[in-house]
């Protein structure tokens, strides 16, 4: 399948549910030895109009967000799957323009200013996985170049015991291969795996592979209780005042 039919397979998809379709049916049901985090908006906040607010008003902001206008989501999408900053902002002149290429390029030089904080809660959601005893693992979109810029940035990302980025590899979510990658570098079985993704599609190319999926919403307490409702042995996130919490 193409990207396009990933998205198509994943319309209707519920968010912090577990989500066990295709060939992750066979898995449903069964304890969950390790829990697989996407990055971007699950572990940590990225946005994108960020790195341009201290230059570009915010028509030429939106326009330049627009697909359809710079290419700015072919072009990124460029690199996560491994291409260099140089090819895509080459390729965006050509399609789009040098006006949007060079407004790309700006944005990659500021690419930190994107990076702007954690998703609440989710440094204590790994640890509380890890201590629980299970493999806590990284698979992300995102650029080589770009990446590195991150892990300074997120030093939690250096709890997960291990991590795959499809820039480095040079494939993408939704495609099934860098699960299987990710499967045979982290030694893990997909059928005692969980996949968590903010984009529905990822959860589909998971099910795809044989791991079941949740499709985070942006409540951490919602995905808190997702986990706990598969047998996740950690606190649910809605203790009261005066519940004995552990710190």
């Amino acid at each position: 399948m193409d990207v396009s039919e990933y998205g198509k397979a994943a319309q209707g998809m519920p968010r912090d549910t577990i989500v066990s379709r295709g060939p992750a049916a066979a898995a449903q049901g069964r304890p969950v030895t390790d829990v697989v985090f996407d990055f971007g908006n699950v572990l940590t906040i990225w946005n994108p109009r960020m790195a341009l607010i201290g230059r570009y008003g915010e028509e030429a902001i939106d326009a330049f967000l627009d697909n359809s206008v710079s290419g700015f989501v072919d072009a990124y999408s460029m690199v996560d799957a491994g291409a260099t900053t140089k090819e895509a902002c080459e390729w965006m002149a050509r399609t789009h323009g040098e006006q949007w290429a060079s407004m790309y390029r700006y944005y990659c030089a500021n690419f930190e200013d994107t990076l702007i904080g954690s998703v609440p809660g989710s440094r204590k959601l790994v640890l509380d996985i890890r201590n629980a005893g299970l493999g806590v693992w990284g698979l992300s979109n995102w650029g080589f170049e770009d990446f590195p810029v991150a892990r300074r940035v997120f030093p939690s990302l250096q709890l997960l015991a291990d991590y795959v980025v499809s820039g480095f590899v040079k494939v993408r979510k939704p495609y099934p291969q860098i699960y299987r990658m990710a499967y045979e570098r982290f030694g893990i079985d997909p059928a005692g795996a969980v996949f968590i993704d903010d984009k529905p599609e990822n959860i589909v190319g998971a099910n795809e592979t044989g791991m079941r999926g949740i499709c985070f919403g942006g409540d951490p307490r919602a995905l808190r209780r997702a986990l706990a409702d598969a047998g996740v042995p950690i606190p649910r996130g809605d203790a009261h005042p005066g519940d004995e919490v552990a710190a």
